[in-house]
């Protein structure tokens, strides 16, 4: 082979073997910046309809359109819209929708065809709750757009990190993929006429603490934001194409993040090409003057964010009808710091976004069907929901003890064992199916079993909703009935600011309800009743059933509402915080024996009451040893719930702050417990449910097997126990590392990549990056490398050698030529291949120069010139796993664009 090639042969006879097989290659000639894709006849004919539209607008009207809530325009046909939706792993709406695992959850399926159908569902589902929207005259309400804030594709490079749950982990590379694969089931197949248009979140180098990300300055280096931060957002916009993106709270260098040249300007307009729209997180435009103090003012704040590039900013104060909201762009526009063409434009892309999407007639026609919704939680929707649970499990650890054989006797404990709140994880409806905690699942997956419960002890993590088969209507049927009663006097349309407060303190209810009905449990559902104003009460009555005598913990959750108990007050929410663990009163309840209850809750455009429990024991410790004794294993259900690590959480307990975690460890109880259980004797599974690392040393050398389940959505009790059982073998795989302690890492604040994830984390973990076992075994055939023009192809052959069917995850690992800034080692592939024993499949990844590069300490990316070595295998090379290896080396270097 020339020397002059750019790919050479290394010191392995059987590459050099395969390299001579093709003719010799010409040097790597580097790839053209994205170009800006060409305007198609619908994109051309959106854009020239909203110019119109706008044109057609007074300046007042212009103004009030650039805020999150854009009220109607009646004169010109257009209704009220509200942006603000989220569908993070499911719909948000007033109906019943259907949940998958949290985001880091399907992550850990390293399956892009699964997630672009989970973020088709979803889509689906969020089409149809917009066309209740204009069935009930709701439209204008948050989730009833045809857009979605979703995906998150921060970087998860700190496990304290509380939103992480949110992301896809904490590699680029994945969640590049998986963050284009979720973008594109939530628009279509035609970008420029999407189904609903996604927005890729926080952009950029937004991961955290919570309590400081209002005001944070973080300082980022060259290498690491083109290195870390920003493949996963490149992809989504180049590649994806997303049609919105949302830029985040924090300071960049200095510059806010909704102002900041760097990431609106040169990189996202100008590198990428964008020509969607951009919107702000919710206050982040207000951050720029009230926090970061980097303007005077709201005026000089706007026109900051404006004049980088956001076009539609979300503001908080839109929940309450505040008034005014447009004035900060009034004041810009009279001073001169925007102008009228500036407005103009960001409307344009607004407008031309509504048009394409549906929302607005013209360029495609308007959904107006006044039939009931049918894609809500279909059939189809809940088996993809257990799917993808089922793939996102991740086997840890099995000494031979999994899969559980029939007939044994099984102990399920833990806090968790018979949870449900945890499975649905953040971002999430509580109106989705009946969710499916472990012990149920265990039940249903195992009937031949003899299951029996040990209740914990109060928890943090304590607060299941009431489910309908507890709860009886005064007529005697299932659930409880609900009374509507709108305001004597309607309320203004806006509240000017600061009146809030006072006017809804003023309100009065009518005495007669204008909606009464039999609901199934306490819930949030009047977006879907037309006669029910935004500001309303309503009164729930009916009994409480227990299935069983016992000690419970009993409350609400949420905000602005009231239980009593037997006709006396029993718990009190009329002055919680949003984001409040659950207020929770310990009570004996007697099984079958009926307890009056009523729940009276306001609504003010916000509601949110839920109706909570937990059966728990005086004697946790005595529960065990009794459960145990009738048992021949122990199924030990741990972990966190998303109301411990959360989004800007008021919480401060042991353990979390802020929303964010100040250790790895589990809950001191659930250690307690789980040491308790393995001095029993008695073979211990344990079952993890969290959105984040948690430190898994003490289980991985003490239980006999370990299962990462995350929050795995409605069916993830279900999607546990068939795995337990063996009727699903296990294929997930870890999207992050699992460390021993936060004293193995840099500090929380420090946006440096140096000793974080597993590219350049340099200790020893619990658990690697791409680890997890199955019930069959893999073998890899020896690797071949070809080179083309453009690529490096890379071929192996895997092999299930094991006795049952399975799905493997096969990963292509990079090691680089030793140049400054390369990472240890990177993920540049990843294929599901599904095999049955014996059966054996060619896999080839062709590997692009953006796959072969690294990234220099100036922030250059670059093909660096030297050896490398790919692999690929079950895991990252070197960690016990089966995989298979072979070098190459390119003979010139080649820089590539932004």
């Amino acid at each position: 082979m020339p020397k002059s090639s750019w790919l050479q042969c290394a010191a392995s006879a059987a590459l050099c073997a395969s390299l001579a097989l093709s003719a010799p290659a010409p040097a790597l000639s580097a790839p053209a910046a994205p170009a800006k894709p060409e305007t198609s006849v619908a994109r051309a004919k959106a854009d020239r309809l909203a110019a119109e539209l706008v044109g057609r607008m007074t300046t007042e009207e212009k103004l009030d359109q650039l805020l999150n809530t854009a009220p109607a325009i009646p004169r010109l046909g257009i209704p009220a819209y509200n942006w603000w939706t989220e569908s993070l792993h499911g719909a948000l709406g007033t109906l019943p929708t259907t949940n998958f695992p949290e985001p880091i959850g399907l992550a850990a399926s390293f399956d892009t065809g699964l997630v672009q159908d989970v973020a088709a569902a979803i889509s689906a589902e969020v089409r149809d709750l917009h066309i209740l929207s204009r069935q009930t005259g709701r439209m204008g309400r948050i989730g009833t757009g045809l857009d979605t804030w979703s995906p998150n594709i921060n970087i998860f490079r700190d496990p304290r990190w509380g939103r992480g749950q949110e992301t896809y982990g904490e590699d680029p590379f994945l969640t590049a993929r998986i963050g284009v694969a979720f973008v594109e089931g939530i628009q279509g197949p035609d970008p420029d006429l999407p189904r609903v248009i996604a927005t890729p979140k926080h952009f950029a180098v937004h991961s955290g603490p919570e309590s400081t990300r209002h005001g944070a300055n973080v300082f980022v280096s060259r290498h690491d934001l083109e290195d870390t931060y920003l493949p996963a957002f490149r992809a989504a916009i180049t590649e994806g194409q997303a049609g919105s993106v949302m830029c985040a709270y924090n300071r960049i260098d200095g510059q806010p993040a909704c102002a900041s040249d760097l990431l609106l300007k040169d990189h996202l307009r100008g590198a990428w090409k964008f020509d969607g729209y951009v919107v702000s997180d919710c206050d982040a435009v207000k951050d720029i003057a009230d926090n970061h103090k980097y303007s005077p003012d709201a005026a000089t704040a706007v026109a900051a964010a404006m004049r980088a590039g956001v076009d539609n900013e979300c503001n908080g104060a839109t929940l309450t009808d505040t008034a005014g909201l447009a004035r900060p762009y009034a004041d810009a526009l009279k001073r001169g710091l925007i102008t009228e063409a500036d407005v103009d434009q960001a409307l344009v892309r607004l407008y031309s976004a509504r048009l394409r999407v549906g929302d607005l007639p013209g360029v495609r026609a308007v959904e107006t069907r006044p039939a009931p919704v049918t894609s809500v939680m279909t059939p189809q929707h809940e088996a993809l929901a257990l799917a993808a649970s089922e793939k996102s499990l991740v086997l840890l650890k099995n000494d031979g003890l999994l899969p559980l054989k029939p007939g044994l006797r099984i102990a399920v404990i833990g806090p968790l064992a018979d949870a449900t709140r945890v499975l649905r994880g953040n971002y999430s409806s509580a109106l989705s199916a009946p969710p499916i905690s472990v012990l149920d699942g265990l039940r249903r997956a195992m009937p031949s079993a003899r299951i029996v419960h040990a209740p914990f002890g109060p928890s943090f993590t304590d607060g299941d909703r009431v489910p309908s088969t507890a709860l009886v209507a005064p007529d005697g049927k299932p659930g409880l009935l609900a009374r509507y009663y709108n305001t004597v006097e309607p309320p203004p349309a806006r509240f000017e600011p600061g009146t809030f407060g006072d006017a809804v303190a003023k309100m009065r209810y009518v005495d007669k309800p204008v909606v009464t009905r039999v609901e199934p449990d306490i819930a949030s559902r009047s977006l879907d009743l037309a006669a029910v104003s935004d500001h309303h009460r309503v009164v729930w009555t009916g009994f409480l059933v227990p299935p069983e005598s016992g000690t419970y913990r009993l409350g609400l959750t949420g905000f602005n509402g009231e239980l009593k108990l037997d006709g006396k007050p029993f718990a009190d929410l009329r002055k919680a915080g949003w984001a409040s663990l659950p207020t929770l009163k310990t009570i004996r309840l007697e099984k079958g024996h009926r307890y009056p209850i009523e729940i009276v809750s306001e609504s003010h455009a916000l509601s949110g009451v839920n109706l909570v429990w937990k059966r728990v024991t005086d004697d946790p410790t005595a529960e065990l040893k009794k459960a145990a004794a009738q048992a021949d294993v122990l199924v030990a259900v741990v972990g966190l719930t998303s109301d411990l690590e959360a989004e800007e959480s008021p919480v401060e307990v042991p353990g979390f702050k802020g929303g964010d975690k100040t250790t790895l460890d589990l809950p001191p109880d659930q250690q307690k417990l789980l040491e308790q259980a393995k001095a029993l004797g008695k073979p211990l599974v344990v079952v993890t449910m969290n959105g984040s690392p948690v430190n898994l040393a003490w289980a991985k050398d003490n239980a006999s097997a370990i299962v990462e389940a995350w929050y795995p959505g409605q069916s993830g009790g279900l999607a546990v126990a068939n795995v337990l059982s063996g009727k699903t073998n296990p294929s997930g795989r870890l999207p992050l590392t699992f460390y021993r302690s936060i004293d193995d890492l840099p500090p929380f604040g420090d946006y440096a990549m140096a000793g974080r994830t597993y590219r350049y984390f340099t200790g020893e973990p619990v658990y690697p990056f791409g680890f997890g076992l199955s019930y069959t075994r893999y073998d890899y055939a020896p690797v071949t490398v070809e080179r083309t023009d453009q690529s490096v192809r890379v071929t192996t052959t895997v092999r299930n050698v094991g006795a049952r069917a399975g799905e493997e995850v096969a990963q292509l690992y990079l090691n680089f030529p030793d140049t400054p800034g390369a990472p240890r080692v990177a993920l540049r592939g990843f294929q599901r291949v599904a095999l049955k024993p014996g059966e054996a499949r060619k896999v080839t990844f062709t590997l692009s120069p953006r796959d072969l590069s690294s990234v220099t300490p100036e922030g250059d990316r670059r093909v660096a010139a030297g050896a490398y070595r790919v692999s690929i295998g079950s895991g990252q090379p070197g960690t016990g796993v089966p995989s298979q290896s072979a070098p190459f080396t390119i003979g010139a270097a080649m820089a590539l664009a932004k």
